[in-house]
């Protein structure tokens, strides 16, 4: 599945994206500039993650995002390590200050299925005058199992206008292996969210323009367009409140109890191929999302010291 970042966006207008402190110390009292250093070295780990605020999201759509992730650390808190980014790949802005992103990204421990998380916010004010905000959520599971991975995305371009994707990507083709289909998505009723969904007003199926995304998604997969301007702001936080936020903590639960905590027997024929294909759908990942997005919001320095850092965790 593409990483959520600046990942496959949608063809409507105006906010399609285009494709395609140093510190020095002193000499005469080395003691203290040593204390400093480790004063400030711990003070840095002990900051909560630029990722957790989501500063730009609405109240009712940033205590889901929090709630979300924390449920995966707290449920997963003895098989994630410590988050490993630099702080100028954490939380980064372009020279102007009008875009800015974060990121949290966690491995898994050897013994976990979870290949890693992570966790996203984008915020960008285009030449336009409209903002675009982008928060995401996912996670990746190592090919010693074959279960879906999650994700869960959202794309705004107003108060009154929002993109949602929720899915579990399958890893293997479910008409080949129809038993796959019966577990994962039948079984665990998944097709019964989008359903509930459907019933709002506001709430249109999406259409994504990319076929690559087209051939990932789950047949369960949530991709919908939910539009308010009628109802305004205050609507749109009702239905991301009482209707969106049920939805998305049922997915993730039903991901962690029956794809991240359950034992998948995995051949080691069916492993190579598993593990074939998670790398070349993330090494597609990077090559049109991030190689093609990120340098037009921040500049090619910053986007190649972001895109370098999740190739380093993407490769491990």
């Amino acid at each position: 599945m593409a990483l959520a970042l600046v990942k496959v966006y949608p063809s409507a207008k105006p906010f399609r994206l285009p494709p395609a402190v140093e510190s020095r110390f002193g000499a005469r009292k080395p003691a203290i500039t040593v204390r400093n250093a480790a004063s400030n070295t711990a003070e840095m780990e002990n900051r909560p993650p630029k990722l957790k605020e989501f500063p730009h999201l609405s109240g009712s759509h940033r205590v889901l995002m929090a709630d979300l992730v924390a449920a995966i650390e707290d449920r997963f808190e003895d098989r994630l390590l410590p988050c490993a980014l630099p702080p100028d790949v954490e939380f980064y802005q372009n020279q102007r200050g009008t875009s800015q992103g974060a990121l949290l990204l966690r491995s898994g421990s050897p013994q976990s299925s979870i290949n890693f998380i992570l966790g996203s916010w984008l915020h960008s004010q285009l030449p336009t005058g409209a903002a675009l905000n982008i928060a995401s959520l996912s996670a990746y599971l190592r090919p010693s199992t074959d279960a879906p991975n999650f994700l869960l995305e959202f794309i705004q371009r107003s108060p009154t206008s929002l993109i949602l994707i929720l899915d579990l990507p399958p890893r293997k083709d479910p008409v080949l292996n129809p038993d796959y289909l019966q577990s994962f998505y039948e079984d665990t009723r998944l097709d019964t969210y989008r359903k509930t969904l459907e019933e709002l007003p506001e709430f249109r199926p999406y259409v994504m323009s990319s076929l690559y995304f087209r051939c990932l998604v789950s047949p369960t997969s949530i991709i919908a367009r939910i539009e308010t301007e009628s109802g305004g702001p205050e609507r749109m936080e009702e239905i991301i409140k009482d209707h969106v936020g049920p939805v998305a903590r049922d997915v993730l639960r039903i991901w962690m109890d029956e794809c991240a905590c359950k034992r998948r027997e995995v051949g080691e024929v069916e492993r190579g191929e598993i593990e074939r294909r998670d790398e070349l759908v993330k090494k597609k990942t990077i090559d049109i999302d991030l190689g093609s997005s990120l340098p037009r919001l921040f500049g090619q320095e910053i986007a190649d010291r972001v895109v370098v850092a999740i190739q380093q965790v993407f490769e491990a």
